[in-house]
C-alpha cells in the first residue's frame, strides 16, 4: 500500500523546516506564525551562544506572543499539517457549495443572458446609449 502524503503549500512547508531546523515545537511554530514572524529570518532571532543577551528561540517567541496575546500559548494547538488540510477542505468545501449553487435550476438565468434586453452602444444607436427592448 503506497503511502499518501499531504499536501502542504510552499509557503507553510518554510514552517515545517523551520521547525524541524530550529527544534521548536508545535505550539512555537503556531505561536511565531501568528505573530507573523518570517520563517526565513528565525536563524537572525536564535541564540548561538556567543549572544548571551539574547533569549533562546522558544522563550523569546514567549514572551513575544505573552506581550502580544496576553497568554502563553494559543488555546488549540495545531500542527502546520493540520493547518494545511484543515484549509484545504475549507476551499474543497466552497468550492463544491458554489458549484451546487450554479447547478440549481430555481436559481434563475445567468446575468449574461437577460432575455428580451440587450445593451445598446453609442456606435449603433445614433450616440445614445442604454437598454432596450429586444424585437
Amino acid at each position: 500500500m503506497a503511502n499518501k502524503k499531504s499536501f502542504v503549500p510552499a509557503h507553510l512547508q518554510l514552517w515545517i523546516e523551520a521547525r524541524r531546523k530550529f527544534r521548536l515545537s508545535h505550539a512555537h511554530v503556531q505561536m511565531a506564525f501568528e505573530l507573523g514572524l518570517n520563517p526565513k529570518k528565525l536563524g537572525k532571532l536564535n541564540n548561538h551562544h556567543q549572544e548571551p543577551w539574547k533569549l533562546p528561540l522558544p522563550d523569546f517567541i514567549v514572551k513575544l506572543y505573552r506581550k502580544r496575546c496576553g497568554k502563553d500559548r494559543p488555546d488549540t494547538v495545531r500542527s502546520i499539517e493540520e493547518m494545511a488540510s484543515a484549509k484545504r477542505a475549507k476551499t474543497l468545501a466552497k468550492k463544491a457549495r458554489k458549484g451546487m449553487r450554479r447547478q440549481t435550476p430555481d436559481a434563475g438565468p445567468p446575468l449574461s443572458a437577460a432575455e428580451g434586453t440587450h445593451h445598446t452602444t453609442a456606435a449603433t444607436n445614433g450616440g445614445v446609449q442604454g437598454w432596450e427592448e429586444a424585437k
